[in-house]
């Protein structure tokens, strides 16, 4: 390489070197280094902007641009080295939430139940001790009904039921993750008895101790599901606590070879009423039944469970069947009948399936039979149907899980 190539190297060499330190000298503290002096103009603007800015540090969940946000828990404004002068919640379209500050004034939350798949805007202020203001702001979006689940359940808190009756759960999404979805849900009772859970698909989950519930106790069903992954994508909103109570231990026997029915309470037989069972070509399910509802009086149109006639229509349809209750998803009522002669009570078995006492039309008359038997029943009572000649209903048709042995039972846990 001559002289002046070399030459002419070393001095691009060194313009790129200086460029290098032209670019790192962005931050401004160079200049100050050359000089000698360590306090620029604006390292002491930055200075006293610092001594006049809020101590307070607002902090507010979910993050800023968060989605799939929990309607229950999630949204909180809170602050440090400061108290919360302001918090105003709205939706997309303005519409204000309604939100409650602690007593120390150090947060703040919703007083309700945020909606799904809605978008929420937070924007809070606060003070130090010195009274100097901070503000913060942040939007977010709640999980949708798409990417959620809820699980519809019975018995209604604050209900008073049956000795018979399942704590049942059925989900709006099949559930894959049923171990998480389960480990969010407990069943206690008063009376100390073990409960286990049973799944009968991927929609419905069922609970119950190993015998009846003990009478006079009191169930307490605690959803804990908020942000559970039930399936791939899609998680629990609910959190809530219900409770329901155990009336008087009420079981009732029918025998459809004797054609009466037994009532007991506690052990004892407090009524014998004769009924009417399914005939001999539509015999009733055997087994144990829970009364799962009641309706003084309702439409049966036989169309709706299969039976019809050559042109389609049900073999029968009685609007107004009175003291119906019902023991079967798939049709089968313990229930009033005033179309039928009196003598078939305790005398033929003449239904298409269900248990038939004697009523009049109206199901106004208290002292008919089955005025009696619905006056002293409860949703969760258990009805026993014997000697029929048909199959032991489905432990999931209906709430008649007791049909199922307590190993059987509890082998469909999750958990």
């Amino acid at each position: 390489m001559t002289d002046s190539k070399r030459r002419r190297s070393l001095v691009a060499a060194s313009a790129l070197l200086g460029g290098v330190l032209v670019l790192t000298a962005c931050s401004g503290g160079d200049k100050a280094s050359a000089t000698g002096n360590g306090d620029s103009s604006q390292a002491k603007a930055d200075a006293a902007a610092a001594k006049k800015s809020s101590e307070a540090q607002i902090t507010i969940t979910p993050k800023d641009g968060s989605d799939n946000a929990s309607i229950n828990n999630s949204a909180a404004v809170t602050v440090s080295k400061g108290t919360l002068t302001g918090v105003q919640m709205t939706t997309q379209d303005g519409k204000a939430v309604a939100g409650q500050l602690s007593a120390d004034k150090t947060s703040w939350k919703p007083t309700l139940q945020l909606e799904r798949s809605t978008t929420y805007k937070v924007a809070a202020e606060a003070k130090d001790s010195e009274g100097r203001v901070a503000h913060e702001n942040a939007s977010f979006t709640t999980v949708s009904p798409a990417n959620s689940f809820i699980g519809s359940f019975t018995p209604d808190n604050g209900s008073t039921v049956g000795v018979g009756m399942p704590v049942s759960i059925n989900f709006d999404k099949a559930i894959t993750n049923k171990a998480a979805v389960q480990k969010g849900i407990t069943v206690s009772s008063s009376s100390g008895q073990e409960v286990a859970c049973h799944w009968f698909n991927a929609n419905r989950m069922d609970c119950r101790p190993q015998d009846y519930w003990k009478e006079g106790s009191t169930v307490t069903l605690k959803l804990a599901l908020d942000g559970v992954e039930g399936a791939s994508g899609v998680y629990g909103v609910q959190q809530k606590t219900v409770t329901f109570h155990i009336g008087r231990n009420q079981v009732s026997y029918v025998d459809a070879k004797t054609k009466q029915m037994k009532v007991t309470q506690d052990g004892k037989v407090v009524k014998t009423i004769p009924i009417s069972a399914g005939s001999p070509e539509h015999t009733t399910y055997e087994g144990q039944m829970v009364i799962s509802e009641k309706f003084t009086q309702t439409r049966m149109n036989g169309a709706t469970v299969g039976f019809t006639d050559d042109d389609g229509k049900g073999e029968y349809d009685i609007k107004d069947v009175p003291h119906a209750m019902r023991l079967t998803n798939s049709g089968t009522f313990i229930h009033g009948n005033y179309w039928g002669a009196p003598s078939v009570f305790g005398g033929a078995n003449t239904s298409h399936g269900c248990v038939g006492l004697q009523d009049v039309k109206g199901a106004g008359d208290a002292n008919m039979p089955a005025a009696w038997f619905y006056n002293h029943s409860l949703i969760g009572d258990v009805v026993v149907v014997q000697n029929t000649g048909d199959k032991t209903v489905s432990p999931d048709n209906g709430l008649n899980g007791w049909n199922m042995d307590w190993a059987q039972w509890k082998a469909g846990s999750a958990v």
